[in-house]
């Protein structure tokens, strides 16, 4: 479902449960999901929505923010990058004598394609067997809005960026696409599946909405 909020489209999901008043969350992934008492009308939702319709647009500001305004690295022996969730020094991560920063910026991201890779084709095998899903294809890619994406074809997407976090918020990532695989919305039983996984899903969320700023390049 769809709102428009200041000329500007947001879509969002609706979970219909037992609960007597609405809320709404937004995660690291930028979806809106409401959660509804049983029968609450679409009318009825779109009318809360609106009333936090300030709130809503804020929030995605500070997310675009964000993204706009990363951490500034010097690229520089003992200048520091993210790696798995740590702070680094550029010279622990790749060779740094005698390059110039453009030849430090181009390796880096190479660096961190690799790893990401690696990371992602060996921790992915555990989940999909707790999951019983098997992707088609896996593909590593740099993107400024998404930290991974899963399309109808099970070919499953993830950002290179990912290799700067914690193991176990790369591991909510995957688990994450994975239950695309037979849930392609956010529904109630899509983030059943994720918890039944990974009951702490919110806690990397939120690692990764507060962090992404800090795991750039």
């Amino acid at each position: 479902m769809k709102i428009t909020i200041d000329n500007e489209v947001f879509h969002y999901n609706v979970q219909y449960g037992k609960g007597k008043k609405l809320s709404l969350h937004i995660d690291s992934f930028g979806f809106i999901t409401v959660k509804a008492p049983n029968g609450t009308t679409e009318h009825v939702i779109q009318q809360e929505l609106h009333k936090w319709g300030s709130w809503i647009v804020e929030r995605m500001k500070e997310r675009e923010s964000e993204k706009i305004d990363p951490l500034a690295r010097q690229y520089v022996p003992n200048g520091t990058f993210r790696y798995l969730g740590e702070e680094r020094l550029l010279q622990e991560l790749i060779e740094t004598q005698g390059l110039s920063e453009d030849q430090l910026r181009h390796n880096l991201k190479k660096f961190y394609f690799t790893q990401c890779k690696t990371l992602i084709e060996t921790r992915i095998k555990r989940y999909q067997k707790e999951l019983k899903v098997s992707a088609k294809e896996i593909e590593i890619i740099e993107s400024f809005g998404k930290w991974g994406s899963c399309n109808s074809s099970k070919k499953l997407a993830f950002n290179y960026r990912l290799a700067m976090a914690p193991v176990d918020v790369i591991d909510y990532v995957i688990v994450h696409e994975l239950c695309h695989i037979t849930h392609m919305n956010h529904d109630r039983s899509f983030w059943r599946r994720v918890g039944s996984i990974m009951p702490d899903y919110k806690e990397k969320e939120d690692y990764l909405a507060s962090n992404q700023h800090r795991m750039t390049l």
